[in-house]
């Protein structure tokens, strides 16, 4: 195990809405919390870099959304309209009131379809990397979009083999074997009956999105070849307040500009998105 990553050992798993979901609870204060969603195919240990920066200074939860990473899937919560509606559920059971969100890839679409109802629960977020539209995804996410049902059921982890051995790059061999494990089995399907839902949702929070209120962060790689930058744009022009900033990076913006993406981050979280 990483130093880095040591962190990260302290997760715990707790029932919500029926379901076993994983997560890293860490108190500092009475200030507001900062909730993290995980990234797809990866899990909460996506920030095992991130969260140290924090530490010090913010409390915070970070979760494996249903169906990803190390939480139970379950087919009606598996799509961004209703993974907001467990969002919300998640904070009430968490007695968290007021948050900010960090939620990039399948947590955007998510995040956002629960501020548009739950506006006074968020208090910003940080978003990207997510396909906004569907004719703006780009690659192996177009293709997960437009696959038929059942299209992984036999595949398991291999489905995520070329990711995961680009992303072994950058990030250590135990937070990718936690990555692998997320994928195993049915879980690479169930997890694509998500972004299947795109198809049904983003046109929805297309209309949505002029009505949330809340500041957005966009942070993004500027070559991403699976969510290409012109997602975070339309995210951008449609919101009413954000700010959007490309970052050099692929897909894995988190980590490949591990140390912008958390300045822009922190400074954002210090007071930066009350200028929005």
């Amino acid at each position: 195990m990483s130093k880095e990553s040591k962190i990260m050992l302290e997760s715990d798993n707790i029932e919500v809405d029926g379901l076993s979901i994983r997560l890293i609870h860490h108190k500092k204060n009475d200030g507001i919390p900062i909730l993290f969603t995980a990234p797809w195919p990866e899990s909460i240990y996506s920030f095992y870099r991130i969260l140290p920066r924090l530490v010090d200074s913010y409390s915070y939860v970070a979760v494996d959304l249903p169906g990803y990473g190390h939480s139970q899937s379950r087919a009606d919560v598996m799509s961004p309209e209703a993974m907001g509606d467990f969002i919300i559920t998640l904070l009430k059971q968490l007695g968290i009131t007021r948050t900010h969100v960090v939620a990039p890839d399948v947590g955007t679409p998510a995040v956002l379809f629960a501020a548009a109802k739950k506006h006074e629960l968020f208090e910003s977020l940080v978003l990207g990397s997510a396909a906004t539209r569907l004719d703006l995804a780009g690659g192996i996410l177009k293709d997960a979009i437009y696959s038929p049902k059942d299209a992984f059921v036999d595949i398991g982890a291999e489905a995520v083999k070329d990711y995961l051995t680009h992303a072994a790059q950058l990030t250590p061999a135990d937070i990718i074997e936690d990555f692998r494990k997320g994928s195993t089995g049915r879980r690479f399907e169930d997890a694509a009956q998500f972004v299947r839902a795109y198809k049904t949702d983003l046109p929805k929070l297309e209309v949505l999105l002029p009505t949330i209120e809340t500041p957005v962060l966009i942070l993004a790689g500027k070559d991403d070849p699976i969510v290409p930058p012109a997602n975070g744009q339309f995210l951008s022009e449609k919101l009413i307040r954000s700010r959007y900033v490309l970052l050099d990076a692929y897909h894995r913006v988190w980590e490949e500009a591990f140390t912008s993406y958390t300045d822009e981050l922190i400074s954002w979280l210090a007071g930066g998105y009350r200028s929005i």
